[in-house]
């Protein structure tokens, strides 16, 4: 979604709508409208991640299943609560597959060959190896995939572990140093240590940007 810095879009639709109203009509006490298209505005503002259709308050538990496939976080995948630090990794994974051009997890399973969870939790490990005790501990699905020892279950191969940097390949420099330490405040097994949505807008790597 795209803001819009023009406010005389907004005016424009407000003197229309007082000037000429969109047909309505009410069933079972609400009311439909017809929709109003706004006026192209002559430059967009910056863009802005969201998924309004899954919006949940925030001030309570969460261990509903969430989030596409490939951008599930950590916690989703074992079923532990999860809360707003679900939409840093996501974003993370986002920014990642679109500034390089390709996915970073893929939870491709070779032996079902669709997406599979335990794929996806082996090439997280491959990238940011053994899950802390704790994020574990808060799983309710952490026994499928974990032994209690903290252990990977030997049903799929973890691929070779492969740092960031070694798999960025657009930056060089003091640009691609600004990078990965973004991702790295993004992309943590435990939700408590991801950086919050406040601090990464200040991010050293986005301001270089703005």
């Amino acid at each position: 979604m795209f803001g819009i810095y023009d406010d005389s879009v907004f005016t424009a639709f407000e003197e229309e709508e007082l000037s000429d109203p969109t047909p309505r009509k009410e069933v079972d006490d609400s009311t439909i409208c017809i929709s109003r298209e706004l006026r192209k505005p002559k430059d967009y503002g910056a863009p802005v991640l969201c998924d309004f259709g899954s919006a949940v308050p925030g001030d309570v538990e969460h261990c509903e299943d969430i989030q596409p496939d490939i951008y599930r976080a950590p916690e989703v995948i074992l079923q532990a609560p999860w809360s707003y630090t679900v939409d840093i990794w996501n974003a993370g994974c986002m920014i990642w597959d679109i500034f390089e051009g390709r996915h970073m997890f893929t939870g491709h399973d070779p032996e079902f060959q669709k997406y599979r969870s335990r794929a996806h939790l082996a090439e997280i490990m491959a990238l940011l190896g053994q899950p802390p005790s704790e994020v574990l501990q808060a799983g309710k699905a952490s026994h499928k995939f974990f032994t209690d020892t903290g252990d990977f279950r030997n049903e799929i191969d973890i691929p070779e572990r492969a740092s960031l940097a070694q798999q960025e390949i657009s930056l060089e420099g003091e640009r691609k140093e600004m990078f990965l330490a973004m991702m790295n405040r993004m992309l943590q097994w435990d939700p408590a240590q991801r950086s919050p949505a406040k601090e990464l807008a200040e991010d050293p790597w986005i301001m270089a940007y703005m």
